[in-house]
């Protein structure tokens, strides 16, 4: 991190507020971020962090402030604007034309070339020295499309390379990225601010704001509340700053002894995709799924669900043998599933929170009549129970913030009274207290002798939060880990095919 006081701050927000109709989103904040540090921006959802990067990256414009670039004022002239000036945002959702090339990706809009002819030769030559500085080996020509997750990042990053970013905004860049790719990328990180250039970096997970930071702004309710060096701060701190209390737990799981079998899966596969699986999960058990992108974790419980029904083997719900050729099966088995996307396979978007909640099971006056007045009192309970933050169970759900959206999902399972729970990734893109909230949700499911299966790419909630963890690879249960061997070393080890201290 620069160290010259005389150097000016790359970034300086002088009195910067933003509001929206109703909303006060940014309220009156001053900060700078420094040449060559990883500045973090912590809070829970809805804080301002992304409202607040937007108006850097002039998305957004400010109601009231102004922002400073190497000690000069800029005025608002949107963001093509902002890139010319060396400001790049990294979405969480990656502004990736897929069709395209990763070259013509790379140069949308300043293609090399003269007299109106593009040079693809000269494009391509360009592009491959932007892709080693990102590690990234891969054809320029090859389509978008057709990359991973980490290698579209990759793009992302280079394109912000391309344009000599002085600023670079990351936005959550790990949520989808395995243990690997997340390390390879904090070595991106900072041989890039090794050369000088700001990163502003919002994320969610504690471990990594402390592994990759090198000072942290927390906001909450729109307005800073603290800056300080990461290494002033502990995880307790950091937590009650951020939820404005004290979090005693972020995992409050209470272990206790499991009782019979409920869920028992015997070589169920399909395909590849998932080979020969066979598990168990008794009640009041939660049981771990760990693994790499790709080992068939999501694949498994989409085929318990039916969602993508299995070729093979059999699922049994308290001894006795179900036939599930689709989610309608499940559900009325009495299997809840919480996806991976909410957004796409979770939610009806644009429906009330009320429908969305009852969706899986309809209050019925009698057939084909909808009791709306009970599927109202349904939404009702279930938003004072899960404290589900929402000023209507009329308001769709595309209103609500991630953690929000969350618990209607869960809302619903709950409703159908489902006996084995699902869940995909559920902490992904949630700020601390709608984990915690999550969390301890799933820990009062098990407590009822519920069976919970918990699929996450995050160790730290797998390690807390299970009494077992299954670890997959190839489409495989590659190994089981009792609680008593639980360490990180073990269950990568299983997940990459390595050899560790156990074996």
């Amino acid at each position: 991190m620069a160290t010259d006081e005389q150097v000016p701050p790359a970034v300086a927000l002088r009195g910067i507020g933003k509001r929206f109709p109703g909303v006060v989103a940014v309220d009156d904040v001053n900060l700078e971020i420094l040449p060559g540090e990883v500045h973090v921006f912590a809070g829970e959802n809805g804080a301002g962090k992304s409202t607040l990067m937007k108006v850097i990256a002039q998305v957004d414009e400010p109601s009231s402030g102004h922002v400073e670039l190497d000690g000069q004022r800029v005025a608002f002239r949107g963001p093509g604007s902002a890139r010319r000036l060396g400001i790049a945002m990294v979405h969480q959702e990656f502004a990736l034309a897929p069709d395209l090339s990763v070259a013509e990706n790379l140069f949308i809009g300043d293609e090399p070339g003269r007299g109106g002819w593009i040079s693809r030769a000269a494009e391509r030559r360009a592009a491959r020295g932007l892709l080693d500085r990102v590690g990234l080996d891969v054809d320029p020509g090859k389509r978008v499309a057709l990359l991973s997750t980490a290698e579209q990042q990759r793009v992302e990053l280079a394109k912000a390379l391309a344009v000599q970013a002085k600023v670079l905004i990351l936005d959550e860049p790990t949520a989808t990225l395995t243990e690997r790719e997340t390390e390879e990328l904090f070595g991106i990180v900072r041989e890039l601010t090794a050369q000088g250039i700001a990163v502003a970096y919002i994320s969610h997970r504690l471990d990594e704001i402390f592994e990759i930071g090198d000072r942290v702004t927390v906001m909450r309710d729109g307005a800073v509340v603290d800056t300080s060096p990461v290494g002033e701060l502990d995880e307790a701190r950091l937590v009650q700053l951020m939820v404005g209390r004290d979090v005693a737990n972020l995992y409050p799981r209470n272990h206790q002894p499991p009782g019979e079998v409920r869920l028992r899966v015997e070589g169920l596969g399909r395909g590849d995709a998932v080979r020969d699986a066979s598990f168990e999960v008794r009640a009041g058990e939660i049981v771990g799924l760990a693994g790499l992108v790709g080992a068939g974790r999501t694949e498994l419980a989409r085929a318990i669900f039916g969602a993508e029904p299995p070729d093979r083997g059999v699922v049994r719900l308290d001894g006795r043998e179900l036939r599930i050729r689709g989610p309608a099966d499940a559900i009325a088995a009495g299997i809840g599933y919480l996806t991976e996307s909410r957004k796409t396979d979770g939610l009806a978007l644009q429906l009330g929170v009320d429908k969305n909640i009852t969706m899986a099971k309809l209050p019925m006056l009698r057939p084909g009549l909808i009791d709306l007045s009970g599927e109202r009192r349904i939404a009702e309970r279930q938003r004072e129970t899960l404290r589900i933050r929402v000023p209507s169970v009329g308001r769709p759900a595309n209103t609500l913030s991630g953690g929000n959206q969350q618990k209607v999902v869960l809302a619903r399972w709950l409703e159908t009274g489902a006996e084995v729970l699902l869940f995909d990734e559920p902490g992904r893109g949630m700020d601390v207290g709608a984990k915690s909230e999550m969390f301890q949700q799933m820990d009062l499911l098990a407590e009822r002798g519920k069976a919970v299966v918990l699929i996450s790419s995050y160790l730290p909630e797998l390690l807390n939060m299970c009494d077992r963890i299954l670890v997959m690879r190839g489409g495989r249960i590659a190994g089981e880990v009792p609680r008593e061997e639980f360490s990180e070393e073990r269950v990568v080890a299983l997940a990459t095919g390595a050899r560790s201290n156990h074996d």
